[in-house]
């Protein structure tokens, strides 16, 4: 894995604006900062979890890191580029893709492979160039088999795959996904976790995703807490779920197989601390 910095968030602070409003004679409140201070580093390669209940601010934060939104304070730098200059900002969002909660709110076209084909085709790629990204697109995220169907006929998590496939086909260096399993059934949910951890090991891509499920993160490397818009706590899988009732305090939802290892350990069991994922506490509980 590389170890160069891509992302580079520098004491951004960020409020979303507001239109003053007169309530009698009383002014409103002054808005609340969405994010306040917070600095965050994450390199080519990494896979990296932005974890938080709704209103933490890590969606706010994922939408920094592209230039949909600018800092009020601070700046964030993209692979050396200021998101707040605007001759960059189109390169910048070349570089990091984001796939969003609704994927119907990213597909255009009226069959699978031209949707793919779509942001290639504007930005004036040769047919045979399209051709290559577009089947390779589709086969990395399993839908090559779909490609002539219209995307209504697909399922909510084919949906978002070829929202995915759209965004690969532009060969991006990141891809950050911004709650893009909320609308999935649990079975989808765990399909989508495991393909972002395969498109970062197979395809070297830097994936960041945003959830509250402590579920979706077990596959990371590395996993940011965020509260309040600051961020709590920066680490491994196994160091951020090493403490569960901090985790319950931040109103997150303890996944059973979790829970069921905490008791284990309780219990005397020897498990290794690594063991996160349903796969890892399988194999654990099976040796101990």
């Amino acid at each position: 894995m590389s170890t160069s910095l891509l992302i580079d968030v520098q004491d951004v602070t960020y409020t979303y604006p507001v239109q003053p409003r007169k309530v009698g004679r009383e002014q409103e409140s002054p808005p609340v900062p969405a994010l306040r201070d917070i600095s965050v580093r994450i390199q080519q390669g990494e896979y990296v979890v932005i974890l938080g209940h709704n209103g933490s601010g890590k969606s706010t934060l994922a939408r920094q890191c592209n230039a949909l939104l600018l800092p009020d304070e601070g700046r964030v730098l993209v692979a050396g580029m200021d998101t707040r200059d605007p001759s960059c900002q189109r390169t910048i969002r070349e570089r990091v893709g984001m796939i969003f909660q609704n994927p119907d709110n990213q597909l255009i076209a009226t069959v699978v492979e031209d949707d793919v084909a779509w942001g290639l085709t504007v930005r004036g790629y040769a047919a045979s160039e399209i051709r290559t990204r577009v089947d390779s697109a589709l086969e990395a995220v399993g839908i090559a088999h779909l490609r002539q169907l219209p995307p209504h006929q697909l399922s909510g998590g084919q949906r978002q795959r070829l929202a995915i496939a759209g965004i690969l086909a532009l060969q991006p260096s990141c891809i950050i996904a911004d709650e893009a399993t909320s609308m999935l059934d649990p079975f989808s949910r765990q399909e989508m976790a495991r393909l972002f951890a395969t498109l970062h090991r197979e395809l070297g891509l830097t994936i960041v995703q945003v959830t509250h499920l402590l579920e979706e993160a077990v596959y990371a490397e590395r996993i940011v807490v965020m509260e309040q818009g600051r961020v709590l706590d920066d680490g491994t899988p196994a160091q951020i779920f090493g403490d569960l009732e901090r985790l319950r305090a931040l109103k997150l939802i303890i996944p059973d197989p979790l829970r069921l290892v905490a008791r284990l350990r309780r219990a005397g069991f020897d498990l290794a601390p690594g063991a996160v994922s349903n796969e890892e506490i399988a194999r654990e509980i099976a040796h101990a």
